[in-house]
């Protein structure tokens, strides 16, 4: 991970680079990652999205679709029907997030197991 320095000489004190704010600035937001994961195993419809994603609200997970969808990581596709449907799948930007999101997986399983129980109690929600 690049880091940028502050500017003062005196060192230790760094903040992280464009790109990595960039990426947190996206994938910081509740439910952002697991409405990706959801559809890394292929497209979706909204009901079908929302019962995968257990606690998101139908408010919520349209507004991350459609920041998503602007950030041209999210299709939406309209079928008009009847009934309308509307389909959503990740586009090749999308899917390029992949082997990101499998490691932070993989490293999840192996450092945060048992977190909850881990966890400073002024840390817990």
């Amino acid at each position: 991970m690049a880091e940028r320095r502050d500017g003062n000489d005196g060192g230790g004190c760094t903040e992280p680079d464009d790109a990595m704010t960039r990426v947190f600035g996206v994938f910081g937001k509740r439910w952002t990652g697991l409405v990706v994961a959801a559809l890394m195993s292929g497209p979706g419809h909204f009901a079908v999205l929302r019962r995968s994603i257990p606690g998101i609200s139908e408010r919520m997970l349209s507004d991350r679709l459609s920041e998503l969808a602007a950030l041209d990581l999210v299709s939406r596709e309209v079928d008009p029907g009847p009934p309308l449907r509307v389909t959503y799948r990740l586009t090749e930007a999308g899917e390029n997030l992949r082997p990101a999101l499998v490691e932070l997986s993989r490293w999840a399983e192996r450092h945060l197991v048992d977190g909850a129980e881990k966890c400073p109690e002024a840390l817990r929600e």
